[in-house]
């Protein structure tokens, strides 16, 4: 069991982390903070720059500690409240299956972070090597994650964003993008996570 759940965070980790890569510095053909801006100001956010980086960090350090097992319940939560908000925003209007854009990679992920949180990061985890693992995994941990993710989403996707009224379109501008092609690119940063 130990080298299964190592596989499953290593790789959904490092996969999160890339795309918090692309956000935060344009790695691997992202587009940074500017186009990830410009993403999230069509989205409605307030303050698109600001959730840019919430979202890339939360990838990038989330994916990071989840493939490290290190305090796996807090990379579970933030890794959780991404997908969330990219279900609230992009996918679930397009139904469940990710070849029309909907949200079921996103549930995916989401299923990986609370499974590996009531279970355990393994053997093979820093949570494990610092004595951490049996006190900061289980149950009750992956039931906190189920509470207050969907809250801290709620949140950003209330508070955090304009009002319906205010809003020009319910999609993603690409008005300000450079072309349809940039402006689809944009959007599958958000939608692939």
């Amino acid at each position: 069991m130990a080298y299964g759940m190592i596989l499953l965070r290593v790789v959904a980790g490092l996969a999160l982390a890339a795309h918090g890569s692309q956000k935060l510095f344009g790695s691997f053909g992202g587009s940074g903070p500017a186009g990830t801006r410009t993403f999230f100001a069509g989205l409605g956010f307030r303050t698109p720059l600001g959730m840019a980086f919430i979202a890339g960090l939360s990838e990038l350090g989330g994916g990071l500690l989840f493939a490290f097992g290190l305090l796996t319940p807090f990379a579970a939560l933030a890794l959780t409240v991404v997908m969330l908000n990219a279900i609230g925003t992009v996918h679930w209007k397009k139904g469940f299956f990710n070849s029309a854009g909907g949200f079921e990679y996103n549930l995916l992920i989401i299923a990986t972070a609370v499974a590996v949180t009531a279970t355990s990061p393994g053997r093979f985890s820093l949570d494990h090597v610092f004595g951490w693992a049996g006190s900061i995994s289980g149950p009750w941990w992956a039931l906190a994650i189920v509470v207050l993710a969907p809250m801290i989403a709620f949140v950003t996707l209330t508070f955090g964003r304009q009002s319906q009224a205010s809003q020009p379109s319910d999609e993603p501008s690409t008005a300000a993008a450079p072309s349809t092609a940039a402006a689809a690119s944009k959007e599958r940063q958000w939608t692939s996570v």
